[in-house]
């Protein structure tokens, strides 16, 4: 069973950059699919983006051109670039992971999550 830890989030204005860790408490990344989530209040939680095992990304149109997921097996933490930040990105993202490490372009069936990490934008 994996845990993970978030790091990474603060304040931030509009127009900056933020970069999002996740440290994984065992090597997860070629059996696992891995995934960055985000739920802001009032709001139900939402995909931001996944990475599979050969290393293919999706991200949500909502953050792309803008986020990027990545990894370092190495490290075996997941990381999430996110730049461009506008207000309505505040929200508290998760890293997450489901077994198995094809995705299926689907942000469902996650089952091991971290804690959260705050990110807020400011106009």
């Amino acid at each position: 069973q994996v845990q993970l830890v978030e790091s990474g989030g603060g304040s931030v204005q509009a127009g900056g950059s933020l970069r999002l860790s996740c440290a994984a408490s065992t090597y997860t990344f070629s059996i696992y699919c891995m995934g960055w989530f985000r739920q802001a209040p009032g709001k139900e939680r939402e995909g931001v983006a996944l990475l599979n095992m050969y290393g293919t990304t999706l991200h949500a149109e909502s953050v792309k051109g803008r986020f990027t997921i990545s990894q370092d097996n190495d490290k075996k933490t997941l990381y999430l670039q996110m730049n461009s930040l506008k207000p309505e990105d505040t929200a508290i993202y998760y890293c997450a992971a489901k077994d198995g490490g094809y995705c299926g372009n689907s942000f469902r069936g996650f089952g091991y999550w971290g804690q959260g990490t705050q990110v807020t934008v400011s106009s």
